[in-house]
């Protein structure tokens, strides 16, 4: 499973010192992009050279405790599966080994003209090593 540290900060907050819900999507959505970065998938160059773009078609987040001020938290993101126009991700932010929150998360591949498109085969080549990789660690 692929780390992203973040530490949470005061603009992450509610008015309870909590994190606010919606932002752990914005950290799952770093923890994301990181790993796809460490596979070597910059999002910005997939756009430019397969003319693909990633967008989230459903995420289904289980939250377990809250987050606070300072707190330093670490995104996990592993790739279940990859196939067709789909990618299936699992994403766990937790706390010194404590869970916090959970997702699953799903991301539809979009062509140019903003429709479903096949992942072109190079990527989930890549993505399948990655795949491999998280399956062995």
């Amino acid at each position: 499973m692929h780390a992203f540290a973040i530490r949470i900060y005061y603009e992450d907050t509610d008015h309870s010192g909590a994190v606010y819900h919606a932002n752990y999507l914005k950290f799952m959505e770093r923890g994301r992009t990181e790993m796809l970065r460490e596979l070597g998938l910059e999002l910005d160059v997939l756009q430019r050279d397969y003319g693909v773009t990633f967008a989230v078609a459903e995420a289904n987040i289980r939250f377990a405790r809250p987050a606070r001020f300072n707190d330093k938290l670490v995104v996990g993101s592993h790739i279940e599966q990859a196939q067709g126009a789909r990618m299936h991700i699992l994403q766990r932010v937790s706390r010194d080994g404590e869970l916090m929150a959970e997702a699953n998360i799903h991301l539809a591949c979009l062509g140019t003209k903003g429709g479903p498109v096949r992942i072109p085969a190079i990527i989930l080549d890549i993505l399948a090593d990655g795949v491999s990789k998280g399956s062995k660690q």
